[in-house]
Formats: structure tokens, sequence, C-alpha cells
């Protein structure tokens, strides 16, 4: 799913296994059609634990333009794994339209801020090789 939906980066089958296991709680994955339509990963930063990080949202072309990346994410803010955390966290590239458009929706649709800092920088972290990885914090939200 990750590699049919570019810009994400596509990480290692091996990592997405660890995520559908070790973070099972904190991910889901929607179905249109006995096909995969959704996948959205995410987890509790052990720093942060009043946090839910979104590392990953994907949605298939064919589910595109329905809401489906906002359901996911509110689905998962309903489970009990999430039960106490009062921000939502990601990162996104300046240049990630959808993905900013998405979190910022989110973020009206919650009456709640959207604070953004670069979290990793192109030149720093990157060595220019990935563009810079800002931060969205989202919160505090209503419970």
């Amino acid at each position: 799913m990750v590699g049919a939906c570019p810009p994400l980066d596509p990480n290692s089958a091996y990592c997405n296994l660890l995520q559908c296991t070790h973070f099972a709680d904190t991910c889901v994955i929607a179905e249109q059609n006995g096909n995969i339509a959704g996948w959205v990963s995410g987890y509790r930063p052990p720093s942060d634990p009043h946090a839910l990080f979104i590392w990953q949202v994907a949605v298939s072309p064919a589910a595109r333009g329905m809401g489906l990346a906002g359901r996911m994410i509110e689905a998962l803010l309903e489970r009990p794994a999430v039960r106490g955390a009062t921000h939502l966290l990601t990162t996104v590239t300046g240049d990630n339209g959808p993905s900013w458009a998405l979190f910022e929706g989110l973020a009206a649709r919650w009456g709640a801020p959207l604070h953004r800092r670069p979290l990793f920088e192109r030149d720093t972290h990157f060595a220019d090789a990935h563009a810079t990885e800002w931060e969205a914090r989202i919160g505090p939200l209503a419970r």
C-alpha cells in the first residue's frame, strides 16, 4: 500500500511487519470490496506518552476524496490503546499538500490548534538527500 502512494517513503517489508505486529493497536487498515483501500500506522512515543504519533497514511487512488484518511485516524483515537492521548503528532515534508490538507482539516474539525516546527532538517539530518520533515502537533484534543 505504501509503495503505491508516493510521496510516502517506502519502508522495508520487515519494518511494515513490525508496525503491524508491535503497533497493531495503533495501526488501522481499511478495505473496500475485498481490497486494501487505506492504511494508517502510528504509535505512542515513549518520550511523549500523551501523544499519538501518525507515521504513515496511505489511501489507494480508488478510495481518495472520500475522507477515508481522516476516518481511519479518528477510529484510532477511539481505541483503548490511545486512551489518554491529548495530542496527535506527525511529520510531513513541506511540499506534501495532501498530508497538510488532511492534518489541517482534522485540526479545524476538532477545534484544536496545529503547531509546526522543523524536526528533521534536510542538511543536518538527511545530508541534503531528503526534504526537511516538519512536525505537526495538533492539540490539545477535546475528548
